[in-house]
């Protein structure tokens, strides 16, 4: 092979992504790129320096910065996971607040920021892992990776997908209700499809996988198969 095997998964907040790439990085032995985690990164520092993440030219500066210095790196992790540092910290949940998640769809619409880091998620998928990766994200089979091996966008009904981030939040302490989950749920999605840059959208040759009414073990099983199916054509 030329390269490392690239699965990209697309797909709206809350359809499951994370989960289901883990879990099937993890069955394949491949490596998990988060690459929503990178944007959720941006408008983390830039909340840190005093950025109003509406100011497109200072957020771009944010993001250029931590790119020259080095100051933001992708690293493997254990059980096909990733590591996002950050100043030589080593972000986890500070990055997964609502606030932060509506801040990285923000973040994500500046095209000085996607430029920023499209070169940062391409190096670590086509020459920092051995066997291969599972990109998930928003724009991955469109623009960051259109010539993936696998293209899978992942989606699942408004109300489902706020079930889920609800129960997520919620074991994490949070009191917000399931209405007003709901209703970031459906603003997170008009801001990502409406984006003037990379919008989310289903790629021309990417495959649906609708998980509303499925299991986390049924849609990791059913896109592993996609994924044996396509890597052993790929060969």
């Amino acid at each position: 092979m030329s390269r490392s095997a690239i699965i990209a998964m697309d797909g709206p907040a809350g359809a499951g992504k994370s989960s289901v790439a883990r879990r099937l990085a993890q069955a394949l032995g491949f490596t998990l790129l988060d690459t929503g985690a990178l944007y959720r990164a941006v408008a983390w520092a830039a909340d840190r320096a005093g950025v109003a993440l509406d100011d497109a030219a200072r957020v771009t500066h944010v993001a250029d910065d931590l790119v020259r210095r080095g100051a933001i790196r992708i690293e493997p992790a254990e059980g096909s996971g990733m590591r996002l540092i950050v100043d030589g910290r080593a972000l986890g949940d500070e990055i997964r607040t609502p606030e932060i998640s509506m801040g990285a769809s923000k973040v994500s619409a500046i095209p000085g920021v996607r430029a920023a880091l499209l070169d940062l998620q391409r190096d670590f998928a086509e020459g920092g892992v051995a066997r291969g990766v599972v990109a998930e994200g928003r724009d991955i089979g469109t623009v960051v990776f259109p010539d993936a091996d696998l293209k899978i966008f992942l989606t699942a009904s408004v109300e489902e997908r706020a079930r889920r981030r609800h129960v997520e939040l919620a074991a994490r302490g949070s009191q917000v209700s399931l209405e007003q989950t709901r209703a970031e749920v459906v603003t997170r999605d008009k801001q990502d499809e409406e984006r003037p840059i990379a919008p989310l959208r289903r790629a021309d040759d990417a495959v649906l996988v609708d998980s509303s009414a499925l299991e986390v073990d049924d849609a990791v099983a059913l896109c592993l198969r996609l994924a044996r199916e396509r890597l052993g054509e790929r060969g």
